[in-house]
Order: structure tokens, then sequence, then C-alpha cells
């Protein structure tokens, strides 16, 4: 049931009773999240801190204090085993006492002595489930807060510059502000970590254990494999499927990768490459309608922007990312001459979908009932009751088709609670990272909340971009991806949009929906861009290649990640709609730039492309991106006229064209 019960080089096996305790915690977790979602609401002050309790102790048992790869051992279980109390007492306390919290003017010595042992507790919480990097963030975020005049670092005053300087914090202060309200630790991103995004994890672990991972990989395969480049191309597509359900690049790439890289790789595509294609498809599934992991939830509660308008917005940049990744995908295949895979050796599109059609019921469930205007936190709940139904009612049927007898029902029955009882395990585990991650996050919330540092750099970004935005935008880009080396990917965006949003929006005149999408979208980069490329990493140890090159080759790959959120915010009428004929010709450019980046890119279109030609496409690229029409039509214009000419030049010339 779980991967801890196995013996690897790596994970030293758990002891029986921890393992016990580990699962039943995780499913005693996730009914509650279930009961939550679906059948007694509980007020906020309740429900968030009862779930970090959960995640707490199962984060401490899941992580011993050594590390996973050396046994816990008495020394281990005397650090660990207090840090599980501490963990129960963190997630305790606010409830029990809530009425005397609510109606106190200042805070007992006990409910600071708390606050200041949550803290503690969650920030060791997140160094191990999350990585040191989030830890110190966290702690360098509450140092912030004590330097001051009257803070308890006074010291630390005279090391900050005049800008970043502030009266400073007491013990006292800080502590009430990390937990007892709601705008520290028991904040917005562990809100949304509670609720919407704990009950879509869920989802997507009911939709592992029930095979719709294989169902979207082998759907892919069946769409794209004769194609030149095939299995890259079901990477692609079935990274979008996948990344809908996992919201993680990295579980993207060691899903779907471990059966497309070396699929690749016997095709021809390097290592490196094939290693650096998933990595940059895997990453996409992050930003891919419907589910967008966490980070759409967040941008939700940030902005008052129902959920489901952030999905209808993230549908057409989406299909913008992976139509460049394919791209790009199928220009390397025609450079390096390669064929499709036989017929024999791919599964037929009618034999995938009649063995697994049941999986796109949920998600169809799921899109109607978000349109029909139903809360994210009860959508969850239907979609997971929907998936439950869906595959009960396909094991029926087939078992009704082939002979049923008592034991063989009593088996079948037997089957599917201990899938379920997995899935929910499963949904806990997976939901502990991105909760200790959001727990952290909420600290730095906090702080900026009590200091008032985001505007102080806002002032900052101002003063270092002289009032220009595009090297506002480059200054974004530079932190998203300075962040992104301690930080996953939704941490990052969450520090990144309270430091630099008010400075987008309100200096700079960027739609508030904009700037979280801008921000949301360049938080990815960490997961390609060396030198920490997160998802390039994974792709590299299933490829056999090198870390760093494979990074590289994912960074080329998910070009769009940096491309496409410039467009929307020169050209707003792709998100926010306009009159009609703009947003048909934002969305016309939009594709053809990107057509043309990758053609400059790869130095290949429909043929080898000559230097002058690529030279001259890219004034007529950044003419597409430009605030002006008139030097938009003129860009579009000398695009497409270099673009027919490598055209008609593979015409004349006998190049194979790129087609699809």
């Amino acid at each position: 049931m779980t991967t801890d019960s196995v013996q690897t080089p790596n994970h030293p096996a758990q002891p029986p009773l921890v393992r016990r305790a580990i699962v039943v915690i995780g499913i005693t977790l996730s009914l509650f999240q279930l009961w939550v979602a679906g059948v007694q609401p509980l007020g906020l002050f309740f429900q968030r801190p009862i779930h970090l309790g959960f995640i707490l102790v199962l984060c401490f048992l899941i992580y011993p204090a050594f590390g996973r790869d050396k046994p816990r051992g008495p020394l281990g279980w005397a650090i660990d085993g207090p840090l599980i109390l501490a963990g129960i007492a963190a997630g305790a306390w606010v409830p029990l006492n809530i009425d005397t919290i609510a109606n106190q003017v200042f805070p007992r010595q006990i409910d600071v002595w708390m606050g200041i042992l949550s803290v503690l507790v969650v920030l060791e919480g997140a160094r191990r489930a999350v990585g040191l990097g989030m830890t110190i963030i966290g702690a360098l975020f509450i140092a912030y807060a004590f330097a001051g005049s009257r803070g308890e670092l006074t010291f630390l005053a005279d090391w900050m510059p005049g800008i970043l300087n502030h009266r400073g914090y007491s013990l006292e202060r800080v502590a009430s502000q990390m937990t007892l309200g709601a705008e520290g630790i028991f904040g917005i991103p562990l809100g949304v970590a509670a609720t919407f995004v704990f009950i879509f994890v869920l989802f997507g672990a009911f939709l592992e254990v029930t095979g719709a991972g294989k169902f979207f990989i082998d759907l892919a395969y069946a769409a794209t494999g004769r194609s030149r480049g095939g299995p890259a191309k079901a990477a692609v597509i079935a990274s979008a499927g996948m990344g809908s359900i996992s919201g993680s690049a990295i579980a993207n790439v060691v899903t779907t990768g471990a059966f497309t890289i070396p699929l690749m790789k016997k095709l021809g595509y390097r290592p490196a490459q094939a290693g650096g294609i998933e990595a940059a498809a895997s990453t996409g599934g992050q930003i891919m309608p419907p589910l967008m992991g966490a980070g759409a939830f967040l941008m939700s509660e940030f902005t008052r922007v129902p959920y489901v308008d952030i999905v209808l917005v993230s549908i057409f940049p989406a299909f913008l990312y992976f139509g460049v990744v394919y791209l790009l995908v199928h220009i390397a295949a025609v450079k390096q001459g390669m064929t499709g895979l036989p017929a024999s050796e791919l599964p037929r599109t009618k034999t995938v979908l009649a063995e697994g059609w049941h999986f796109l019921l949920p998600l169809v469930a799921l899109v109607a009932m978000l349109v029909a205007g139903y809360s994210p936190m009860r959508v969850g709940f239907y979609a997971i009751l929907s998936i439950i139904v869906a595959a009960s009612a396909r094991a029926l049927w087939t078992f009704a088709g082939s002979g049923p007898t008592m034991n063989g029902f009593i088996a079948l029955c037997r089957r599917g609670f201990v899938l379920s009882l997995e899935a929910l395990e499963l949904g806990a585990r997976n939901a502990v990272a991105v909760s200790m991650a959001c727990a952290v996050a909420g600290i730095i919330v906090g702080v900026v909340g009590l200091t008032g540092l985001g505007l102080k750099f806002s002032a900052m970004m101002i003063a270092f971009s002289g009032g220009n935005l595009v090297l506002a935008l480059v200054l974004v880009v530079i932190a998203s991806l300075i962040l992104g080396m301690g930080l996953p990917v939704t941490a990052a965006y969450i520090v990144l949009i309270i430091l630099v949003g008010p400075a987008l929006t309100e200096e700079f005149g960027v739609p508030l929906l904009i700037a979280h999408l801008l921000v949301f979208w360049y938080s990815q980069d960490s997961n390609v861009t060396p030198p920490v490329a997160l998802a390039g990493f994974a792709g590299a140890a299933i490829a056999g290649s090198k870390p760093m090159e494979t990074s590289v080759q994912a960074w080329k790959y998910a070009k769009g990640l940096y491309l496409i959120p410039l467009f929307m915010v020169f050209n707003e009428e792709i998100i926010l709609g306009g009159p009609l004929p703009m947003v048909l010709w934002s969305g016309a450019i939009a594709i053809l730039g990107l057509v043309a980046f990758a053609g400059v890119l790869e130095g290949f279109l429909f043929r080898p492309m000559q230097i002058w030609m690529r030279i001259l496409l890219l004034p007529g690229i950044i003419g597409l991106f430009w605030p002006s029409l008139t030097i938009e039509f003129v860009g579009a214009a000398l695009v497409v006229a270099l673009l027919a000419l490598n055209w008609h030049q593979s015409r004349g010339s006998g190049t194979p064209e790129v087609a699809a």
C-alpha cells in the first residue's frame, strides 16, 4: 500500500507499527477532509488548525529526524516523539481555546508560548517535507519582524538598508500574529491547502489508483505514436492529461516519463533531449486546466476571481504552451530524420477508449459543476464520488460478463475497498509537502503584513527598473528563479506575488488577474531552468543523462513559459476579453510569434533557415509583442513573409514539410 514498505537503498523500510500509524492517520485525515467538504463545513479556526495538526504528525512519521535514508533509532524517536506531540498541540490549541482567544484583548502567556511552539514545529516540518531553503526563508522573515528599535533583535536594524527599516516587533506580537489570527500560519495559503488543494489532490489519488494515469498515457500513444517523434509527442499530450490530475511537474516526470523517456531514446532522441522534453511537457501540467495545481485556487482567493473564470482564461495560454513544446518536438524529429513507431507496437484508440472511457466522466463532471457555479471544494467532493461510482460500475460490468460467482463478488468488493484505502492514504501523503509549504508561506504573509514589506519591495522594484515595465518583468523572472532554487512552485508564487504584485498592479498598471497569472507562470521556471531545474533533474535520472545537460534541454523546450506571459501583459485581450476582432487578432499574433520563435530557436521550420532569415525574424517577433497596433501589423507582415518564404523554399527543394 505504501512505498515505505519496500526496502530500497535510499529509503529503509519503516517499522510495521509506524507504517500502520501512517496509514491510519492518512486515511483519517482524508475522511475528515471529505466530511468537511461534502457534509459539514467547519469554520476556518477549526478546519485549518486540525488539518495542520494531522499534517504535522504525518510529516514527522514519514520523514525521520536524520533523513529518510537513515534508520530513526532511539535518538531519532527522542526527537520525533516530542515533535509529534507538539504537532498535535499546535493543531488542537486554537480549536480548544477559540472562545477565550476570540474574547481576549491581549494574548495570555500560554497563548504566546503555544504560538512560538507552533512556529518552530512548522519550520522543522517544512525542513523535512519541503527542504531547508523553505525553512531558512521563513526564519529570515521572522528575524526581519524582530529587527527594529522596538523589536527583539535591535542590532539587526543597523544591517537593513534605509527603505527596509521598520520599528520592530516583540515576541508576543509576532507570536500572536502567527497563530492567533487569520494573517499568519492559519491564513489564506494554509486555508487553500486545507480545502481546495487537499480535496483535488485526493481526487488525483483516486484517479491514480484506479488506473487513470495509464489510460491517459495509452490514449496519447494511440493518438500520436505513428507520427514523427511519436513518443515525444505522446509525452506532451500525456503530461497535459496527467498534469491536470497531479499538479506536480516532478510527479508528472516520474509517472509519464517512466514510459515516454525510454521510448524516445529508442526512437533516436538523445538521452538529455528525451529527459528535457519530458520535463518541459510535465511543467506544463501545472498550468493546464482544470486543476492547475494549487496555484489556481490560491489565485482565486487572492484576486476574488471565481475559480472557474481562472480556468477558462487559462485554456488558451495552456494550449499555446503545449503547442510550442509539441512543435519543437516535431522539428527535432524532422531534423533528425525520425519516423513513428509501427502500429503493432501501439495501442489502438478504440481499444483504449473502450477500456478506460469511464475515466473521462469524472473530468467532465468536474468541469460541468465548476461551470454550474458550485464551489471548488464541493466540486472536488462530488468528483471523488463520481470516480468511485465510475470505477465501481466498470468493475461490476466486467465482473458480470465473466461468469460471476459469490466468491468472485466478495473478492471484487475487497479489491475496491483496498483501492479506496490506498487512495485515501496516498492523497494524505501527497498533501504533506504542499500543506507544509503553505504553512510557512503563511508565516511570510504574516510578516509582510505586519511590517509593510510588500510596499517597500515595490518601491525598490520601481527604483531598480526606472519605471520601465520590461525591466520590471525581467526582475520578476530573476526573482522567481532565485526563489525557485529553495521553494516549491506554490510557495514561490505566494512569496513573489506578495512582494511584486502591488508594484505590478499599482505602479505599472498591469491588471490584477494578469499580474497573478504572470507570477504564477514565472514561478514554474525553477522546474526547467538551470542551475536548479527540479523536473529536469528528475528527467535526467530516468534518462540516464547528465542533469545539467538535461536541464538545458528542458529550458529550451519550455521557452513558452517566458514568452506567453508577456503576451498576457501586452495583449490583455487574450485574458480579459474585449471586442471580438481584437481578441482574434491577439490570439493569432500570439500563435504566429511562438511559431516564429520556435523556428528561430531550432533554425528550422519547413526546412533549414538561413542565418539572415533567423536574424530578420527577431525584430518581427519583438514587433508582435509591442503594445502598438501599427507595430504589431508591421511585425506580423514581416514574420508571415519570412515564414512563407521558408515554406516556398521547402517546396522547391523537396525538403519534407513540418506536419503534425
